[in-house]
């Protein structure tokens, strides 16, 4: 049987510069070729204004459309699985919370299903080691001390599928639980610590080589003072070093459209990872939500966990955008390069999960995870291993 051939054209994104004129050809479920038009020797496909980028990774997701990867029943979990898939994220990471050991261990299991079934790329699991003074939108009352048995336990309901976890530098047990993680191939993010910077520097020390990532940057953790600078200014150091990846939620809600530009500048798209911490909420209207064993209040797109008074002081419960839009606002508001933005919304965060050398970027013999969006950034297609989203069973 003939392999289905697809031929795209508009100004495409590699990983090095974007061709105002390019042709992209995916052959199967590969891209089989991508350059210049001019240079393309086959059919050409009709002038586009359409851009035409890899297809987006996301390491930090809660759910969506309605659908809550810390609560809903796994007939509920592809719901939120198929909202950022059409919406230009072709790979993610479904992030649980901090709750009781019984309901981690289970709702692993059952995102389990969808990591065996290629739906989800793995598990991100955000807590329970975490600081009780930065636990944000986190359960207080199911934070813990680092616990490597309830964290092998959490591993092998996931039959291979956690791939990355959040912890604090600073709680009990970090050392032994920061072992287990890089015993299982496990990627660590610092993260909701209250940790001051030489704290920080030496858990960054002790989780050694390999991939570590800072979760959502300057959320969850003490503000960069000069004379106190906390986590954020060894994250950053330590980005710059090329030893850290920083999530960035970058959506004009948790940082300022400046702060996402000025790390762009210190580190580039090469160490930052475009998230969308993104809960039930995205794709849905204003509204009451849960989050883990937390109830959330939606009101203006913005989600804060739900309390009757000072509602606008309340923690920001996640977010409800996907990471597209973080491109986009990256592009259009923060100003940064539309390679940079579009590094740090897929092979960057990719490589980070060791899949740098199947997804995240239009080269030949990649897999064919490609979107096409607007001038506006508006999805236009989406092919996932070549097949186009609304062909897919």
């Amino acid at each position: 049987m003939t392999a289905r051939t697809t031929t795209l054209r508009g100004r495409v994104v590699t990983g090095e510069e974007v061709i105002e004129d390019g042709t992209i050809v995916l052959t199967g479920d590969r891209i089989s070729w991508v350059g210049p038009t001019p240079r393309w020797t086959g059919d050409p496909a009709p002038q586009s204004d359409s851009i035409i980028l890899p297809g987006l990774v996301d390491l930090h997701c809660h759910g969506g459309a309605g659908a809550s990867f810390p609560d809903s029943a796994d007939a509920d979990l592809l719901t939120a699985v198929r909202h950022h898939r059409s919406r230009g994220t072709t790979t993610m990471l479904a992030s649980l919370v901090s709750a009781p050991p019984e309901r981690l261990i289970h709702q692993t299991s059952l995102l389990a299903d969808l990591y065996e079934a290629g739906d989800i790329a793995g598990v991100h699991i955000e807590g329970p080691f975490l600081s009780v003074a930065r636990c944000g939108a986190q359960d207080p009352g199911s934070l813990r001390s680092g616990d490597p048995g309830l964290l092998a336990e959490i591993i092998g309901a996931g039959r291979g599928a956690v791939r990355s976890m959040t912890l604090a530098p600073e709680v009990d047990g970090f050392a032994a639980v920061a072992e287990m993680l890089r015993e299982n191939d496990i990627v660590p993010s610092i993260g909701h610590t209250d940790a001051d910077a030489r704290t920080t520097r030496r858990g960054i020390d002790t989780l050694g080589s390999g991939p570590i990532t800072a979760t959502h940057l300057f959320n969850g953790m003490p503000t960069w003072h000069h004379r106190a600078p906390g986590p954020v200014s060894e994250c950053l150091a330590a980005a710059a070093r090329g030893s850290m990846v920083l999530e960035l939620i970058g959506d004009g809600v948790h940082l300022a459209d400046e702060t996402v530009r000025a790390v762009f500048d210190l580190v580039g798209g090469g160490r930052i990872a475009l998230v969308s911490d993104a809960m039930a909420a995205a794709g849905m209207s204003d509204g009451r939500y849960r989050l883990g064993p937390l109830d959330v209040t939606v009101q203006d797109s913005v989600a804060r966990l739900s309390r009757e008074s000072d509602p606008d002081a309340a923690p920001i419960a996640g977010g409800t955008a996907t990471v597209l839009d973080l491109v986009r606002r990256a592009v259009h508001d923060a100003g940064v390069p539309l390679v940079e933005a579009v590094r740090a919304g897929s092979s960057t965060p990719a490589r980070t999960i060791g899949l740098g050398s199947d997804i995240g970027a239009l080269q030949p013999g990649m897999k064919a995870d490609v979107l096409v969006v607007d001038a506006f950034f508006q999805p236009v297609q989406v092919f996932r291993g070549g097949i186009a989203l609304q062909e897919e069973k």
